[in-house]
């Protein structure tokens, strides 16, 4: 099987926009990557549940938004359009199964932003709400402000889930009529900048890595609410470990059975058992990501395998995955992109 993958990055140096590369999964071996659409800064990329169409966050000189494009059958990209309002570009997207609203964190200007779809083909029509968030956090460098880092819908879309690391909080909206409304809030642990936030497969569960604290925080979920309770804090990274280190991203087996944190400054991936019966986490072990700052990593739709991005190595690595103990194993790690950040796949 070729699986077609997608990277978003960030424009500096050799870096042009979207890139694309195959997994082939009989061989276990990533190609070559190609540019697949100029864009300024689309660090996210999210792709629809029919494949149609891939979202990204856009850049346009000094503002920013998200783009639509419609996702060709040989993987290229063609634009549909992009929305954009005089700002920074937001650093997180994600879209309903639907395709009829999209969502996005906003780093930089403390906001999550909702748009609208109503154009078969999948062009963005509209932004239809924002919320500004308010507050800081202890950390004075880093949480000087709210820092909106992650928006996705809840596995049954009733709700967003939205994660601010300048405040250390975990909000939950309402999306109808077109607008947002907050209908819950969880404060975590000061000064911990919460960052991505992953779902167990039975909507009980949901965890969170935190960048300034490198923790994975394991959630209970109530679906019927929308509200979060913690139930459990653990390191991501070796208690020796006192060099520079900053949690990343967070992804969870199509099973449940397993957590992956990414760590830059340690430069690895952190393994966790997850109990059925509580949704806490056992820690297994780390796996290098060979090479630095990896920004993100993503288990591809067979489960087999797992793609990691290095973002100052320039280099995406592939491990293979065992399916029963979870474990990573490395297999290549000479694909180069440049300045690297999200990864995903086509649906399978």
């Amino acid at each position: 099987m070729k699986l077609k993958g997608y990277i978003g990055t960030y424009t500096k140096g050799d870096s042009e926009g979207i890139y694309t590369f195959t997994l082939e999964t009989e061989n276990g071996k990533l190609s070559t990557a190609t540019l697949a659409a100029r864009l300024e800064n689309p660090t996210y990329v999210t792709v629809s549940k029919d494949n149609r169409n891939l979202f990204a966050v856009a850049k346009e000189e000094d503002s920013g938004g998200a783009a639509a494009y419609s996702i060709q059958e040989n993987g290229e990209l063609s634009l549909l359009n992009s929305i954009v309002t005089e700002g920074a570009s937001p650093c997180h997207i994600d879209v309903d199964r639907a395709k009829r609203n999209i969502v996005t964190a906003n780093y930089h200007r403390g906001t999550v932003e909702s748009y609208l779809i109503e154009n078969e083909e999948g062009a963005i029509t509209d932004r239809s709400s924002i919320i500004q968030h308010e507050g800081m956090g202890p950390n004075k460098e880093r949480q000087e402000k709210p820092h909106v880092h992650y928006s996705g819908f809840t596995p049954d879309e009733r709700y967003v889930a939205v994660v601010d690391l300048g405040t250390d909080k975990i909000v939950t909206y309402q999306l109808t009529d077109r607008k947002l409304t907050e209908i819950q809030s969880l404060s975590v642990k000061p000064g911990s900048g919460p960052r991505h936030l992953v779902f167990h497969p039975n909507g009980k569960y949901a965890y969170v890595m935190t960048e300034l604290s490198n923790e994975v925080i394991a959630l209970a979920y109530n679906n019927e609410d929308g509200s979060f309770k913690e139930l459990q804090y653990l390191s991501a990274i070796p208690q020796d470990f006192t060099e520079n280190s900053q949690g990343s991203a967070i992804r969870i087996s199509a099973d449940g059975r397993f957590v992956y944190a990414g760590n830059r400054g340690h430069n690895s991936i952190a393994l966790f058992a997850v109990d059925q019966e509580t949704g806490k986490l056992e820690f297994v072990e780390h796996t290098s990501t060979e090479g630095s700052w990896p920004r993100d990593f993503e288990i591809d739709p067979t489960g087999k395998f797992v793609v990691a991005s290095n973002h100052e190595s320039h280099n995406l690595v592939l491990f293979s995955r065992n399916e029963e103990t979870g474990r990573l194993s490395l297999v290549q790690s000479d694909v180069t992109v440049p300045y690297p950040v999200c990864v995903t796949f086509l649906h399978v």
